[in-house]
């Protein structure tokens, strides 16, 4: 739950709100290695649109940018952003004072000024966005059945003769206001269903320090 007794849960300082799984640990360093002369706008961006699921905080087109600008790698990029706005998220459900924050951070090695950057911008719209997502609605579907399979698409030239695997994941899901299943087909690249777990190990560790 994101709420008791109509408040927002408050994190002491003792109680760790971020766990340091694989993923956060490799997040982290590459974090430390921004710039720290252009991590606040990065920052500041994606506090403005973290309550908008259904909107990325960057379109392709900055996100190539983001890529020469900080040099990193596509992937790499894409953890970090995810990252990021776990945190950010973890600091709303357990709207947390700035000073926390920046000690929760520090706590699993994120360098001091990246971690005084974080504090600066949630002490500026951190209470904005907590508003946000009070009122931000979620999508009344639940997950009732999962399921796989493997899909091995040819290769379009004569040349090539290499299979290209792609993994399709199979939901079916349910809402309130029917009774019928709605069955939603996702299909991964390799590379893509690698973001989609690092984003799941994200949701299970928010889930985790929830509980």
């Amino acid at each position: 739950v994101l709420f008791r007794s109509g408040h927002w849960r408050r994190a002491s300082m003792a109680a760790a709100i971020i766990p340091e799984s694989a993923s956060i640990k490799q997040a982290v360093s590459l974090i430390n290695m921004i710039d720290t002369a252009k991590f606040p706008r990065l920052l500041s961006r994606i506090l403005q649109k973290l309550h908008l699921k259904a909107e990325r905080s960057f379109n392709e087109e900055e996100e190539e940018k983001l890529q020469v600008a900080f040099s990193l790698e596509k992937q790499d990029l894409h953890l970090v952003l995810e990252t990021i706005s776990f945190m950010l998220e973890q600091a709303v459900y357990h709207n947390v004072k700035p000073t926390v924050l920046k000690q929760q951070l520090e706590n699993i090695h994120l360098e001091q000024d990246k971690a005084e950057a974080f504090a600066s911008a949630w002490a500026s719209a951190g209470q904005e966005t907590v508003e946000k997502f009070r009122l931000r609605n979620l999508a009344p579907k639940k997950l009732e059945t999962t399921g796989w399979q493997l899909n091995l698409q040819m290769a379009q030239s004569s040349r090539a003769k290499m299979a290209s695997p792609r993994a399709v994941l199979e939901l079916g899901v349910s809402s309130e206001d029917s009774k019928s299943l709605e069955k939603v087909a996702v299909e991964f690249t390799h590379a893509e269903l690698l973001e989609f777990f690092n984003k799941l190990e994200c949701i299970q560790a928010q889930l985790d320090s929830l509980a």
